[in-house]
């Protein structure tokens, strides 16, 4: 059968609560599989590693696992894979990690488009060490982040730069190969936070050219784990340690105290999950993530463009953006209503919306902020059509 939308809404238990969830944008709704998975593991004996004894032999297992997982959305290898509680954390840590490659006379590279996640850690180190920013900017009409603004902002200089592979905000997908081939011709690293595009598209870190790929599972409906998945393992012992055991060795070296092993037994769930969405697909779990997601992207795609094409028939909204390339996330305006009472009367009617954050990027970048901010929808694997048309209606009758 392929994607069915109706037999995967039933792997939900939390959409038993009557309301539709266009929050994907904070994360997706828990399967009950990644649930009941977290469950049962915290219930077993787990114990920390290099024990001879079954509890920590457990635990060792359930990290090599989550480290297979991982690496298996992207296509990378599991020597490569550092775990954590979050993608701003580790990213946090990496900068670290990098910040004596980025001192005075040195540049990072940095984008508009990105969450947070990927901006402020980079800041930090480089006002904390002398080194200088620079900024991709948006095309304000399209959203788009063009490639060849690159050409000019890596120089001889560079050694790191950070972009998304999708956008939160408005649904962009930048062309990250044309952007990591420019950084690579001058030895700069690639780091490419994912956490927004692994929910929607097979994802292949050797074709987007990333050197270090972030993830977070709760994007896709797992726990609130991440992970750095690092395209040449061997990069991790070149970088500093952070851990506090002196014989760390791979991953291990930016990892901080013990692993929280229940989750990281639910975000090895959430990946078996993901690789179930097309119940057609067989092979290799990287296999079937391939074609899973590939049927993910091809029925969002339908949907997205029904959302769309809603909203901007009715006048007095305007969508925001048009990149060529986007995730399922959209944000548009009503004229003279402000985000924040669009939001309530969507929530009145039942629907989980976001009015954009301040201090947003890419809303202060389009100016929307000035204007009262913008509403934000995510699409997830569980929204339907008929949802969509709830949420049109309900904008509608602001009008």
């Amino acid at each position: 059968m392929g994607f069915d939308v109706a037999r995967i809404r039933g792997l939900f238990p939390a959409l038993g609560d009557g309301w539709v969830h266009l929050d994907a944008q904070a994360g997706m709704q828990v399967p009950d599989s990644v649930a009941t998975t977290v469950s049962t593991a915290m219930r077993a004996p787990v114990s920390g590693p290099r024990g001879l004894f079954p509890s920590s032999q457990r635990g060792s297992a359930i990290v090599d696992a989550a480290r297979r997982a991982a690496a298996d959305v992207v296509g990378g290898d599991p020597a490569g894979v550092v775990l954590g509680p979050g993608r701003s954390e580790l990213l946090t840590r990496l900068a670290d990690a990098l910040a004596p490659r980025l001192t005075l006379g040195t540049e990072v590279v940095l984008s508009r488009l990105d969450d947070e996640a990927n901006v402020a850690p980079w800041l930090r180190v480089g006002d904390r060490n002398g080194a200088t920013v620079r900024w991709a900017e948006i095309d304000i009409e399209t959203c788009e982040l063009p490639d060849w603004q690159y050409d000019d902002l890596v120089t001889g200089a560079t050694r790191v730069v950070a972009v998304t592979a999708a956008a939160s905000s408005v649904g962009t997908r930048p062309e990250v190969r044309p952007i990591a081939d420019r950084a690579h011709a001058v030895g700069g690293l690639v780091v490419v936070d994912a956490t927004s595009a692994a929910p929607f598209l097979p994802l292949d870190l050797e074709a987007m050219g990333a050197d270090v790929v972030a993830l977070c599972g709760s994007s896709w409906g797992g726990p609130p784990v991440g992970a750095l998945v690092f395209r040449d393992p061997a990069l991790l012992e070149e970088l500093p340690s952070c851990s506090l055991d002196p014989e760390a060795r791979g991953p291990e070296r930016l990892e901080l105290g013990r692993h929280a092993h229940a989750m990281l037994a639910g975000l090895v769930a959430s990946v078996e999950h993901l690789s179930t969405l097309d119940d057609t697909a067989t092979g290799s779990r990287r296999a079937r993530l391939l074609t899973s997601m590939a049927s993910v992207k091809a029925y969002q795609a339908g949907l997205l463009s029904h959302l769309l094409a809603s909203l901007r028939a009715l006048p007095e909204v305007m969508v925001l953006g048009d990149p060529m390339r986007r995730v399922p996330m959209v944000s548009f305006t009503v004229a003279d209503v402000p985000a924040a009472d669009v939001v309530q009367r969507l929530v009145d009617n039942g629907i989980c919306a976001f009015p954009s954050a301040p201090g947003n990027r890419v809303f202060e970048a389009l100016g929307v902020t000035e204007i009262g901010g913008a509403v934000q929808l995510g699409l997830a694997h569980y929204t339907t059509a008929a949802e969509v048309d709830q949420v049109v209606r309900t904008v509608a009758s602001l009008g």
